[in-house]
């Protein structure tokens, strides 16, 4: 049965230049710095109503970090933008020296990130970022799932007093989530109600997730459908209060298996409540390039490797 109406399809990168402008007109202080993308990461909204809050600092992504620090001393609300590759892997020691250990109110924009950059290849292609700030103390780490979910999650990034990650992508992908929902940082959302598996996605998987849902529905299963937008914090209740009930759990993300949402649920579970889980995530090999269908589906990031997940892990009961 059809669980949720698709409302659209947006890229989520538009959910986050929709969302920057928006927090820019709630908080005087917000400020925009980007490395030569701007229409990329969708920046131009922000950069046509505030002219005098955007700077544009060319592709030098160490110094750009850097400049936001400062101005977060200062008071401003700073959000760096460039590809995830840049904002994360290449500039990772001013981030964790002036950012993350020195508390700085930054918020980091990390768009094209994961397999569905598409055609630009491995080298862009970043599949460790969540990992990557995940274990830098003090930062928190969100992964929205559509352009809604991405518009108010920015609008949230902007409120909060402290470093933020925010990843993001390029694909147009369905939109289903509501434009008004509540958004809280390190709360999950319960999708779905179910008793016989636990699938916990995060990211564009959420809507592959939701797919793989309809499909076990219609074939007799019960699935507990949870969409983690913020990695970290982890909403630690909403998953073991899942996995209870269910005694079984898949994660699904367009991340490394090691070191992103199925890394952090398997320390959760491993800690405190052992329970059988498989994860749907990219094996420890680097991308290539290819149309973001093709690579999810080359790659087992699709509803079909979550369903076949599901039911690996429902037999390991």
């Amino acid at each position: 049965m059809k669980r949720f109406e698709i409302k659209g399809n947006k890229d989520t990168r538009s959910g986050f230049g929709e969302g920057l402008l928006e927090a820019g007109r709630i908080n005087s202080e917000v400020v925009a710095l980007c490395a030569d993308l701007t229409g990329s990461v969708r920046m131009d909204l922000f950069k046509n109503e505030f002219p005098a809050r955007f700077y544009q600092l060319g592709i030098s992504e160490a110094n750009m970090a850097s400049v936001a620090a400062g101005m977060a001393t200062a008071g401003k609300v700073p959000f760096i933008g460039t590809f995830a590759n840049f904002a994360t892997g290449r500039i990772y020691d001013q981030i964790r020296q002036s950012i993350a250990y020195s508390h700085k109110n930054v918020k980091i924009a990390g768009s094209h990130a994961g397999l569905t950059l598409g055609e630009d290849g491995a080298t862009h292609q970043i599949m460790e970022d969540l990992g990557l700030m995940k274990m830098l103390p003090n930062m928190v780490v969100i992964n929205p799932c559509d352009h809604n979910q991405t518009k108010l999650a920015t609008i949230a990034t902007a409120a909060y007093e402290g470093p933020v990650y925010l990843r993001y992508g390029r694909p147009v992908v369905p939109v289903f989530t509501e434009p008004d929902a509540d958004f809280v940082i390190g709360k999950g959302v319960k999708m779905v109600e179910g008793s016989d598996v636990t699938i916990i996605a995060t990211g564009h998987l959420v809507w592959e997730a939701v797919l793989a849902t309809e499909v076990l529905e219609e074939q007799g299963y019960s699935v507990d459908l949870i969409n983690i937008h913020t990695i970290k914090p982890l909403d630690k209740d909403i998953i073991l209060e899942s996995v209870k009930k269910t005694g079984c759990v898949v994660t699904a993300e367009e991340h490394f298996m090691n070191g992103g949402l199925g890394d952090s649920v398997a320390q959760l579970l491993a800690l405190t409540l052992p329970t059988p889980l498989e994860m749907v995530a990219v094996d420890d090999r680097f991308g290539e390039s290819g149309k973001p269908a093709e690579l999810l589906e080359r790659y087992g990031l699709n509803s079909e490797s979550i369903i076949a997940k599901a039911k690996a892990v429902m037999a390991r009961k």
